[in-house]
This record gives C-alpha cells, structure tokens and sequence, in this order.
C-alpha cells in the first residue's frame, strides 16, 4: 500500500481558522464525492496542528494523507477528469501551492 503525506500551508490572507474549516468542510467533501475517490482511494486523512506545549511550532498548516493500492490506482485516480476538473482546482483556494511538501511511503505498523 503506498502512502502519499502532503504537508500544506494556507494561502496569504487566510487565517488558520479559515484553512482548517475550509480543508476539512469543503474540500474534504469535494474529494470525497466523486466517484475514483470511492472506487480507488483506501484511506483520506487531513490533519491539523493542535497545541502541544514543550514540542516546536509547526511547520505546516496541514497534513493531507492518501493511500493507494498501488501506482496504477494513484496514476488512474490523479488523471481522471473529476479529479483534474473539480478537486485540482479547488486546492489552490486555500493551499500555498509553493509550499507544499510530499512523502511517499509504504506504512510498516510496528505496534
């Protein structure tokens, strides 16, 4: 299974608040609803920094979590024409496009 870890920054002009309510409510829904997401997608995640005294202020804004089978169903999922007409456009309201960090990973679950 590969795990893809998008590490993103809100755009200028948006608060925190914003970022995360707009992450969470509208775009989350917006990948949810079409149909490769149902059919191709294994786990979506979005995450947001909380308080945590005595660790380092967080370089992010949010963490976006997307796992696949395999490179064939990432590949067939990032060309469909949903994907590339609704939810690609959508990022760019509220994601730093410039910011944005990835990690690809296979998960080993130790505990």
């Amino acid at each position: 299974m590969l795990k893809f870890a998008f590490m993103i920054n809100r755009v200028d002009g948006m608060s925190f608040e914003q970022f995360v309510e707009y992450h969470r409510d509208r775009h989350a829904p917006l990948f949810t609803s079409i149909p490769e997401a149902r059919r191709l997608v294994k786990k979506y995640a979005v995450s947001h920094p909380v308080p945590a005294e005595n660790y380092p202020s967080p370089t992010y804004d949010g963490l976006t979590e997307i796992w696949f089978e395999s490179w064939e169903d990432h590949d067939v999922f990032f060309a469909s024409e949903n994907y590339k007409k609704l939810v690609n456009p959508d990022e760019a309201k509220f994601i730093d496009m410039r910011s944005v960090g990835v990690m690809v990973t296979e998960e080993k679950i130790v505990i």
